[in-house]
């Protein structure tokens, strides 16, 4: 088995490649632990809280929080853990959280992207023009999610396709940094 974190960032048709962790319904969350290549149980979610759309990374990514860029995958039927799909970036929640330290605040995004081919692909073109109850019930998942976590999240704002394409590049930039 491939190590997944290493998977290039892009097919080679321009769709960004991302990698279920949490399928849509879970109430758990696992983690891909690159090391070994398999899938851990890292926490149950709080009654009543499961995931709304399957949870993932984006491959050969780093975020600030020094995991790969979080990104939530908009389509109607769970998937499995490991499962890759080739996706439209459509835009991000951009979020602080606490460090884990203690020592202050860092931003952990969070990208919404939507299979290549899926009927959502045709709907949805632009996260910030998600029915606001929508955005509404996302921005509420998060909290409640990282809730038991001691995440300590905070929503800044939403951004469209432009802004998530540039959090893929940067994300990539840092990964190749830190080789």
């Amino acid at each position: 088995m491939a190590n997944l974190h290493r998977l290039p960032t892009w097919d080679p048709k321009g769709g960004l490649r991302c990698v279920v962790e949490s399928p849509r319904g879970s109430k758990a969350k696992f983690k891909y632990e690159a090391d070994l290549e398999i899938f851990t149980l890292t926490r149950s979610l709080i009654l009543g809280v499961t995931y709304p759309y399957d949870w993932g990374f984006v491959p050969s990514t780093l975020a600030p929080d020094g995991d790969p860029l979080d990104v939530m995958m908009f389509h109607d039927t769970p998937t499995f853990s490991g499962v890759v799909m080739s996706c439209d970036p459509i835009g991000a929640l951009l979020v602080t959280q606490r460090k884990s330290d203690g020592s202050g605040r860092q931003p952990n995004h969070r990208l919404f992207a939507v299979p290549k081919g899926s009927e959502r692909e045709e709907e949805s073109q632009d996260a910030r023009e998600l029915p606001r109850r929508v955005r509404q019930e996302l921005e509420a998942f998060f909290i409640a999610a990282g809730a038991l976590a001691d995440k300590e999240l905070e929503i800044v704002d939403w951004v469209g396709p432009t802004e998530a394409r540039e959090l893929v590049e940067e994300g990539e930039r840092l990964f190749k940094s830190s080789r």
